[in-house]
């Protein structure tokens, strides 16, 4: 066996490695509040979050999760907030994409987290950006009272849902609440603000206040579904329009009156038929070194990501520390930006790095994304991007000025933007290849992919730098030994922050992805866009030329 064989065999391992723990992770994620609290549920006759969703859905059809990984291995001291107690996602119903969003009673009673705001506040902007209906499956005890410093009076809280269902509305998009279990004081808007409110007699229920609190400001006492069950709200004040007695009638319910929601306005984004890679997709496996500071050529990534393994490049010969081109996915039509890994020739005859950005590949890609703007096609970014390129000549050749065209660029693009993180995402590179600050309308990473503002290896040793001069100001003397130590803290701190999990947690990425789903994923995010016309003209503006 050749080293070239051990290495893809070694790559391969690793990524395996990676998508086992993946695994691993998700199954824990699933479980919610864990399966004691999951039985309890069932008990009450009702169905799990998950099981409502794969209920609703049509049958054999794929159901797009995002943020199963949010809040994940944070709030410790609370116990945690798998999923940030909600599972949420596009799926179909009744042959139309919809945003499904569904509180998981299992983790404390559905009661809302920040990272909880956060994560349904990134499904509202999801189905606004792409025009989704939205479902709600309300079974919430609302704010989580031990955090509601953190969740309840800013923008971007708990009281932004209910904005940004009026906003919706406003826009024309369906919202259907189905009420099958608590919904509690704030929470109490969301299904009355949406266009259709259906309830489960028994479990489901809708008052501002509930019966112990009315009882301790005005003295009444009553139960829980005198208050503001479903026989309340269908009969005596009218809120709900209607009530089944199961959570699945309720589900069936809503297939229904999404099967007769007028169809979509299309974006137009051009689709031929579907046609596989003609280069093995599952040989990404091992195409992605498992050291990340080692080169590979992502040319070979694009291959088995697209339609007949064909990508029509633009400028080939120019900037090729990035690849721009023309190529489908799964039929649709997209323009790609990828950062090229392996070292390349310039024009001059110069080796330069990969994975980094030059004066000459960041020009190149600002000129393709306007190409793209002005035919309407979608742009696909695929990261492994270390930054750009520093140091005394790039700084005179105005590395600055052309960073900022690209920046311009994909900050002002209007066609929807779709990222995924093969690799390294570092520093400015992650804004100008389409990072979470410059609005992708979905963004994903690879089980692999590492997010911080600069690698482990200098950021630690930056820091111990830091560390180590004041440690010597204060008159401490740092042996050798201790410096290692320092550095091995700080390292392994560091490491911890950079993982596609840590990124996860805090929704930096939409969802980790199976290499092998990224065709599948990517055709499902381009479909959603192509509901929502693309109404903006590209500008530009002032920038330096």
């Amino acid at each position: 066996m050749d080293a070239q064989q051990l290495d893809m065999n070694r790559n391969e391992d690793a990524m395996r490695r990676s998508l086992s723990t993946l695994k691993q992770r998700f199954s824990v994620v699933e479980q919610g509040g864990g399966k004691k609290n999951l039985e309890k549920v069932r008990q009450k006759g009702k169905l799990t979050p998950r099981e409502r969703i794969a209920y609703l859905i049509d049958k054999d059809t794929p159901f797009t999760e995002i943020g199963a990984f949010a809040a994940y291995e944070m709030y410790p001291e609370h116990g945690g907030c798998p999923a940030a107690g909600t599972v949420g996602g596009i799926g179909y119903i009744s042959g139309r994409q919809c945003m499904i969003v569904a509180n998981d009673m299992t983790v404390k009673a559905g009661a809302w987290f920040p990272m909880t705001g956060k994560k349904n506040l990134r499904l509202q902007e999801i189905a606004m950006e792409n025009r989704l209906p939205v479902i709600y499956l309300v079974d919430s005890a609302g704010v989580y009272l031990p955090m509601q410093d953190e969740i309840f009076p800013d923008k971007e809280h708990f009281g932004r849902i209910f904005r940004n269902n009026a906003r919706m509305s406003a826009m024309g998009i369906t919202q259907i609440a189905a009420v099958m279990g608590s919904c509690v004081a704030g929470g109490a808007y969301l299904p009355i603000m949406s266009d259709e409110v259906l309830m489960v007699e028994g479990n489901g229920s809708i008052f501002l206040a509930g019966p112990y609190l009315v009882k301790a400001a005005i003295g009444e006492t009553v139960d829980a579904e005198t208050l503001g069950g479903a026989v309340t709200h269908t009969e005596i004040s009218g809120i709900a329009d209607y009530r089944f007695d199961t959570d699945e009638e309720c589900l069936d319910h809503i297939k229904k009156i999404v099967s007769k929601i007028g169809d979509p306005v299309s974006a137009g984004f051009n689709r031929a038929t579907p046609a596989p890679p003609e280069k093995d997709p599952a040989t990404l496996y091992n195409m992605i070194p498992e050291d990340s500071t080692r080169p590979y050529d992502m040319l070979e990534i694009i291959h088995r990501l697209v339609d007949r393994s064909e990508f029509d490049q633009y400028k080939e010969d120019y900037g090729k520390t990035i690849l721009c081109g023309y190529a489908r996915i799964d039929g649709w039509a997209v323009g790609i930006v990828a950062n090229q890994r392996k070292m390349v020739k310039s024009k001059k005859g110069e080796m330069q790095m990969g994975g980094v950005i030059y004066n000459d590949s960041a020009d190149k890609a600002a000129r393709f994304i306007m190409n793209c703007n002005q035919k309407k096609i979608p742009l696909v970014f695929l990261q492994d991007v270390t930054g750009f390129m520093v140091g005394s000549r790039s700084e005179h050749a105005g590395i600055i000025k052309d960073g900022a065209k690209l920046v311009n660029a994909v900050a002002n693009s209007v066609v929807p933007k779709f990222t995924v993180i093969v690799g390294n995402s570092y520093g400015a590179g992650n804004y100008a290849m389409c990072g979470k600050a410059y609005d992708p309308r979905f963004i994903y990473a690879w089980p692999n992919a590492k997010i911080a503002v600069m690698g482990g290896e200098q950021a630690a040793k930056t820091l111990l730098q830091i560390q180590v001069a004041s440690l010597k100001a204060k008159g401490e003397e740092i042996t050798p030994e201790e410096e290692k130590r320092l550095l091995d803290e700080i390292t392994a701190r560091y490491n911890s922050q950079t993982t596609p999990y840590y990124a996860a947690a805090r929704l930096w990425v939409d969802e980790i992805i199976d290499p092998l789903e990224t065709r599948k994923i990517l055709s499902e995010s381009i479909a959603a866009a192509n509901n929502a016309p693309v109404e903006d003209t590209f500008s530009l503006g002032v920038f330096q030329v």
